[in-house]
């Protein structure tokens, strides 16, 4: 994997609350800015440069065509508009980091990395850090909420407009691929699991082998294939005694120094070259609790150290 090299960090706030059935996650990008992710990194060196947000069309003015994709249309509509704001920032030799929002953000943050990516001939591995594992698609969904499919659309898989973002496919291969911290999976989605065969670390596999095994094992499969590094942390990848607000909360997550860990280890290696936070739902949180940890997660992968 190559050197990130940018002192630049570009937010780019994706409000985006149609993937999911509860309210509220809306809010998290103005939650992430309360509770001082601007000025986390700032105090490690970085300039940042605030974007702000990319307007989506509130639930109450759409209707739902299809029961199996909710609310697609908007949800294309505006990954296609992150897709190409993201790989602007890429190409200004910025840091894009994505904060969101449902974890539907993610069906455009990849495909704007992948098209930068593919343009500049450097192969993408992504690292999912999340309670699920985003694998749905239309035919396997229990609820149609497309922030089950982003996952799945990123590897090839599930519907044509998910997967043809930016006029081409797969975003990232399976084996460029890592799941960290799943534990919450509906029944026909292991097929597709099973199927595209990524690499898969479970809550079980973390209580036994240890979050920093884990992911020293995956930072090693990903050594010699992989040109840019991704990370897309979905908040309820934490224990829900850590982090409450989110969108849907799992019991049996990270906890409070696995999660650093987990992003400190990822630091080390030097080798990130973006970032999306999705699913804080400030409704849900106690007094901003969740959005701080979570600012303070992004300020580890960044390179905030205890000593």
């Amino acid at each position: 994997m190559t050197k990130a090299q940018t002192k630049t960090v570009n937010i780019i706030g994706f409000p985006m609350d149609l993937g999911a059935d509860r309210r509220g996650v809306d809010m998290g990008p103005s939650a992430l800015r309360i509770a001082g992710l601007k000025e986390k990194l700032e105090r490690l060196g970085y300039k940042v440069i605030d974007s702000g947000d990319i307007y989506i069309q509130i639930m109450e003015k759409q209707k739902v065509t299809n029961p199996k994709l909710k609310y697609l249309n908007e949800i294309i509509r505006t990954a296609k508009t992150l897709a190409t704001k993201v790989e602007r920032v890429l190409e200004k030799g910025q840091f894009p980091l994505c904060i969101g929002g449902d974890h539907s953000m993610a069906v455009g943050s990849i495909a704007g990395i992948s098209s930068y990516c593919k343009k500049n001939n450097l192969k993408l591995g992504v690292i999912w850090i999340d309670a699920h594992a985003d694998m749905n698609t239309e035919d396997t969904t229990p609820s149609g909420n497309i922030h089950g499919m982003p996952l799945s659309a990123s590897l090839g898989v599930g519907n044509e407009k998910l997967i043809h973002l930016s006029g081409f496919s797969p975003k990232v291969l399976p084996e460029n691929c890592a799941l960290i911290g799943v534990r919450s999976i509906d029944g026909p989605e292991k097929e597709n699991i099973k199927k595209l065969n990524p690499t898969v670390y479970t809550m079980a596999d973390i209580d036994k082998l240890g979050i920093h095994r884990v992911i020293s094992r995956v930072l090693k499969q990903f050594k010699e294939k992989v040109d840019h590094l991704h990370v897309s942390f979905d908040l309820d990848s934490v224990d829900p005694s850590v982090a409450p607000g989110v969108g849907t909360p799992v019991p049996g997550g990270l906890s409070y120094r696995e999660t650093h860990l987990l992003m400190e280890s990822i630091a080390d290696c030097g080798c990130i070259s973006s970032l999306e936070v999705t699913e804080v739902n400030p409704i849900l949180d106690n007094q901003n609790k969740s959005a701080d940890f979570a600012t303070d997660v992004v300020a580890s992968i960044m390179g905030q150290r205890i000593l």
